[in-house]
């Protein structure tokens, strides 16, 4: 079954080979992972079932068992390729991560059974976002945690990444689209389990050269058009 024909955006080759960078893994999902962990807040959860939705090529697998120390994680992607690389992650970095070939609306697990969702950088990919989350609320346990980490509109919108990548674009969404989304889903989070990171690479105009240089502070949170949205969100212990 051809997934990617159906339900998501494949990845141009150039973003294929950069979703295998140190730049990617270094810059990109080690800063995320550490900016989710500060939402959650003190105690970080230990153990559990870790699921990592659209893990690409497995490099998050080391940074969320470093992380969380999950007792079981699960990797699920769409595409054949990214699923091989990520075995031979997994067995270059020796860790024990069941992989399963399947779309993010269309989990293929049985219902409340992970402690914790992963989502990194995949959901601007996927066609069908609202079934894809129905799912992530499916299959988490109640009280379990979503950890989603997306670009806006704003960056998947601009002449470099459409120059380069390739995602689809009627679907793209706002900061506060995505945080509207998540909560009408019935997930649960407060102002502390959100950050709007204005990274430099998310910053297509002039990747923050002037705030670099020196030459100017940064717009605050408010006066600039969001890139990046991050957020902690949980499914309540209870209806």
């Amino acid at each position: 079954m051809n997934y990617a024909s159906q339900t998501y955006v494949e990845e141009t080759r150039i973003g294929f080979y950069f979703l295998r960078s140190h730049t990617w893994q270094h810059h990109v999902l080690r800063v995320a992972i550490n900016d989710l962990k500060r939402l959650i807040g003190d105690p970080l959860p230990q153990g559990g079932t870790l699921l990592d939705v659209g893990c690409g090529q497995g490099k998050s697998f080391r940074l969320l068992r470093d992380a969380f120390a999950p007792t079981r994680m699960i990797g699920i992607d769409a595409d054949p390729q990214s699923m091989d690389l990520s075995r031979a992650e997994a067995e270059r970095e020796q860790i024990g991560v069941d992989l399963l070939l399947a779309d993010c609306a269309d989990l293929k697990l049985p219902d409340a059974s992970v402690d914790m969702v992963f989502c990194h950088q995949t959901f601007h990919h996927l066609v069908e976002q609202e079934k894809a989350l129905a799912e992530f609320w499916r299959v988490l346990k109640p009280g379990g945690l979503l950890l989603f980490a997306e670009s806006t509109k704003a960056y998947i919108d601009t002449w470099v990444i459409r120059w380069f990548f390739r995602h689809p674009m009627d679907v793209q969404k706002t900061a506060d689209e995505y945080l509207a989304m998540i909560r009408e889903q019935g997930f649960t989070f407060q102002p502390a389990n959100v950050s709007y990171p204005y990274l430099w690479w998310s910053r297509s105009k002039d990747f923050g050269l002037l705030e670099r240089w020196g030459l100017r502070a940064p717009p605050p949170p408010g006066q600039r058009e969001e890139t990046l949205i991050n957020v902690a969100a949980r499914k309540p212990a209870s209806p």
